[in-house]
């Protein structure tokens, strides 16, 4: 019997261990240590940020995001509908309205042309979210931000190492977020970062991840915030996963490239767009999206790749279908086709960055067997 594949493992074979033990030979291993501060300056400095503040996770800063911007109740925050919860959820937590966009069929991010009509009166924000591999059509976005005064969110979780025209994905936002979760091209295990160059909203972001101490009276709070401290033993991590990043995006592209060359001449199956006007997919995940001729869904896809001993992924819900808004009475009556589409029959299969070759030619084996 084969070995199972699952659908993330990260590559962990650099100077992940020597500093992680200089972490514990030193005894810094909280949310104080030298590691902290290199990752935040470096990572910032990777995607052309004056500050980087390192977080617990890709949710927590785009909670931290959210506040920072002073958005509250009575304003709306425009965003795609196919995207995870944590974008959503930040913005009803906040007791603001998030309003949905349906996707492009093609890149599967955010239908940008779809954005004008959503903006009234009390858009505050628009929040765009980099989907698996190719970035969002920024101009147009930042285009209508500027003429409505509206803040722009760019949620880059998915895109460490990815460029919109030629310019770092996380640089385009007032204020940007990563997330450094296993099945990203850099991890901490668990971690986030937001980035920005406003020095207003940096500081805001530092003070509402430590709890709103104040520096000379640390313990009388004017306001809530969190703690969303980073650890010096996750930084360790982050800043030599750091160090490779080039590395890890071009053996990315490269086993992107491998499974399109493989799966190009299946039929039934809509594969990830290869490059845009504006980008070369970077391949966070690769996703398949079964078309309507296959007689059967994506959760039968993946139930039938499982008995094959290959680990799938579904693809993201879309906002509007979610129970949890739903019963907020949120979305009453919207649908969205695309991303209805994308929910049902769309997956992704093995993609992790210590991926290889031979795995992807035994997933591409599975995937032949399972549409028979």
């Amino acid at each position: 019997m084969t070995d199972f594949i699952p659908v993330n493992q990260p590559l962990l074979d650099g100077k992940e261990k020597q500093y992680l033990n200089e972490c514990i030979d030193t005894g810094w291993i909280s949310s104080e240590g030298p590691f902290i501060q290199r990752f935040e300056s470096e990572f910032a400095a990777r995607v052309n940020r004056k500050h980087g503040i390192a977080v617990t996770n890709g949710s927590a800063a785009l909670d931290a995001a959210i506040v920072a911007l002073g958005i509250g109740p009575g304003d709306e925050v425009i965003l795609p509908t196919f995207t995870i919860i944590s974008c959503a959820a930040a913005i009803v937590r906040a007791g603001a309205t998030p309003v949905l966009v349906d996707s492009d069929p093609l890149t599967w991010n955010m239908d940008v042309s779809a954005i004008a009509a959503k903006i009234t009166p009390k858009s505050k924000a628009i929040m765009v979210v980099h989907i698996y591999g190719l970035p969002v059509d920024l101009d147009p976005v930042l285009k209508l931000a500027h003429q409505h005064g509206l803040w722009v969110i760019e949620d880059a979780a998915e895109m460490h190492g990815q460029t919109y025209k030629g310019e770092p994905c996380g640089s385009f936002g007032d204020i940007s977020t990563f997330s450094f979760y296993p099945n990203k091209h850099i991890t901490t295990g668990e971690g986030g970062m937001l980035v920005t160059n406003n020095d207003a909203l940096a500081n805001r972001c530092r003070s509402l991840r430590n709890l709103c101490f104040q520096p000379q009276k640390r313990f009388i709070h004017e306001e809530l915030g969190w703690n969303l401290r980073m650890t010096n033993l996750q930084a360790a991590l982050g800043l030599a996963q750091l160090e490779r990043l080039d590395e890890f995006a071009a053996r990315k592209r490269r086993m992107g490239q491998h499974y399109t060359q493989l799966l190009s001449e299946l039929p039934g199956l809509e594969l990830p767009v290869a490059a845009t006007a504006y980008a070369e997919s970077i391949y966070w995940v690769y996703g398949i999206v079964l078309k309507e001729e296959v007689p059967f869904d994506a959760a039968e896809a993946m139930r039938r790749l499982g008995q094959h001993q290959i680990g799938t992924r579904p693809f993201f819900w879309g906002m509007h279908e979610q129970p949890v808004f739903k019963k907020m009475g949120l979305f009453e009556g919207e649908t969205y086709p695309v991303a209805e589409r994308l929910s049902r029959r769309g997956f992704y299969v093995p993609s992790g960055m210590a991926l290889t070759p031979s795995q992807v030619e035994q997933v591409v084996t599975a995937v032949k067997n399972a549409l028979k």
